[in-house]
């Protein structure tokens, strides 16, 4: 459990880094507003982690290997959106964001799933580890769910076919994966 929290604290420290990168990338301004709201609700979620550790008596800054390689991809993944920053053009960069936004809420969304199960067996934590969870699933939803979406219709967009931006993700506001196909699935009604 100490590993995973170790992940998930560093998975949302480097997260702010991505968002803060991609924001420099992003061209549609519905997409700035999308990501600029989840950068704060990332910070949210870091202050929610640390207080998780302050309750179960860790260390927030205990280093372990899953935990180094949880901050290289995050770097890398801020470096990769500099790249297309520099050297694409600007629909380019605005897609090299969003990938790497998935990327990362994918990462994100696993840590958060998992806390919830862990809480779920019970135990000395599950009430602090539950709290959190509750407090921070139905964001991540919206991250994962709603970004995929957005990385979809760019690809759609710089392919020149027709693309819905916002995409349909966002349009239905979706909260879990069935939602999420189903809005891909009905992209067609809002073209």
């Amino acid at each position: 459990m100490t590993e995973l929290l170790l992940q998930a604290l560093e998975t949302e420290r480097g997260g702010q880094k991505i968002y803060a990168a991609a924001l420099k990338a992003v061209q549609n301004d519905d997409l700035r507003d999308e990501w600029q709201k989840y950068l704060e609700e990332t910070r949210g979620h870091e202050e929610i982690l640390t207080r998780v550790f302050e309750q179960l008596g860790l260390d927030l800054e205990t280093e372990s290997p899953g935990r180094s390689v949880v901050a290289h991809q995050g770097a890398a993944l801020v470096d990769a959106i500099e790249m297309a920053i520099n050297d694409a053009s600007p629909a380019a960069a605005e897609l090299v964001a969003a990938e790497c936004v998935v990327l990362a809420e994918t990462k994100d969304h696993q840590n958060w799933e998992l806390i919830g199960r862990v809480a779920g067996r019970g135990g000395a934590s599950a009430k602090v580890l539950q709290q959190a969870y509750e407090a921070v699933e139905q964001q991540e939803d919206h991250h994962l769910y709603h970004t995929k979406g957005w990385a979809r219709e760019l690809w759609l967009q710089s392919l020149d076919i027709p693309a819905v931006l916002p995409p349909p993700e966002e349009q239905k506001d979706v909260e879990t994966a069935i939602g999420a196909a189903r809005a891909e699935k009905a992209r067609k009604d809002y073209l």
